[in-house]
């Protein structure tokens, strides 16, 4: 039933061919009926002809023709017969020999029946009646499209908060739902685009007001070579942070667009990578013994860029000058799926902003003035762990501080 159910075309030529069966077996049941009262023979009786006396003169068993007289022959005394002609009155078909009278009602067909347009009038009256039935079936399978017809026009015309309502289990169900999933997710890359640009054009402002700041302070003429030499460097870093802001936010654009070019997907090196990459900034490393290579399949600069920005949160909120073992990064396999945790020593995330820390160009409350934040390194280590098919949480540290935990599907990981 289930299979009959899901497909729309088989519903409608069902319903069609039921349709037609049920008008061609009514047709045919009146036409039959019809035939019958026409072509109806008279019963069997038995004719008796008597004198006055009660004898018996002559007898018949004969069946009368439709329309025809009884004829009996009723012999007389002197040898001879007498033909007697027996019928109902008014039942004397016209021009026989006994003189022409009407027919009777009963020998003709009803005004319906009548020739030349009785099966014509019946299979007219017929098909309206299987129309009239069918209609409502045709129109409840078809007042769906209808609906999905109104969304999408809606759609287009820009109200992306439109959604259709899903019915049934067909194809037209099936495509009510893909319809909605896609306008949810345009809604949410459309939102996620204004955002962008909205933080985005926020955020370019601080550098080039800095950057415009410091041309205006080498230009003073009291200014000495001290002093230029320091708005200079303060230039080129914000210049580098503007750089940087530019950067990230073409690549957030990139993976909240899925774009397929962001890379191959190939091999990579997780233990190498992530040797590298805390021997940039100076952070510890923690791997078991024995584990040398720990190879995950993804695109390598983008699990680079992963690792980095990881790193870099972690030196720029949680170490303290003089520890060096403030920021751990730690890779493990654990029942079979790799584990990497980068922890470090800061202040740590509250509970209620450990899911929106993910955030783009969200920022702990007293953190928006730090160096070189722009609020979206780890908006973007969410989308490329979960471009990799990865997922990352934000945990507290024992002993203070905060712990960023990743983990990654095993049939993807090769271990040596």
């Amino acid at each position: 039933m289930k299979f009959w159910s899901r497909h729309l075309y088989l519903r409608i030529w069902l319903a069609v061919v039921l349709g037609v069966t049920v008008l061609m077996a009514l047709v045919g049941w009146a036409w039959r009926v019809s035939v019958e009262h026409n072509m109806a023979t008279p019963p069997m009786r038995e004719w008796v002809v008597r004198n006055a006396q009660g004898d018996v003169l002559a007898s018949t068993s004969a069946r009368p023709q439709p329309g025809q007289p009884l004829e009996i022959d009723v012999p007389l005394a002197d040898g001879q017969a007498m033909r007697l002609f027996l019928e109902r009155r008014g039942e004397r078909p016209p021009g026989d020999r006994l003189g022409g009278r009407p027919p009777h009602m009963r020998d003709l067909p009803p005004w319906w029946a009548r020739p030349p347009y009785g099966f014509v009038w019946m299979l007219g009256l017929m098909g309206v009646a299987a129309a009239l039935a069918l209609y409502p079936v045709v129109r409840r399978l078809t007042k769906r499209l209808e609906g999905l017809q109104q969304g999408v026009q809606r759609w287009g015309d820009g109200d992306l908060s439109v959604r259709v309502l899903v019915q049934g289990d067909d194809e037209v169900a099936d495509l009510s739902q893909r319809f909605n999933a896609a306008a949810a997710r345009i809604e949410g890359l459309m939102a996620s685009q204004k955002s962008l640009l909205a933080n985005a054009s926020h955020e370019l402002r601080s550098p080039l007001a800095r950057i415009r700041m410091g041309l205006e302070l080498i230009e003073v003429p009291t200014a000495d070579a001290a002093m230029r030499q320091r708005t200079r460097q303060e230039i080129l870093r914000n210049m580098a942070e503007l750089d940087q802001l530019i950067d990230e936010i073409l690549l957030a654009s990139r993976l909240d667009a899925r774009e397929a070019d962001l890379g191959t997907v190939e091999a990579v090196d997780l233990v190498g990578l992530c040797a590298e990459e805390c021997a940039r900034v100076g952070a510890a490393l923690d791997v078991p013994e024995g584990l040398h290579t720990l190879e995950v399949r993804g695109v390598g600069k983008l699990l680079r860029r992963m690792v980095r920005n990881l790193l870099e949160n972690a030196v720029r909120y949680g170490a303290v000058a003089g520890h060096e073992d403030d920021v751990v990064l730690s890779l493990r396999p654990e029942e079979g799926s790799p584990v990497l945790r980068v922890c470090d020593r800061g202040p740590g995330v509250p509970l209620e902003y450990r899911d929106r820390i993910f955030e783009p160009f969200f920022r702990l409350p007293g953190a928006s003035e730090r160096s070189g934040s722009v609020g979206l390194g780890l908006a973007l280590v969410k989308s490329i762990a979960e471009r990799h098919g990865w997922t990352v949480v934000c945990e507290a540290r024992a002993g203070g501080g905060a712990c960023f935990v990743m983990q990654m599907p095993g049939d993807f990981v090769t271990q040596v």
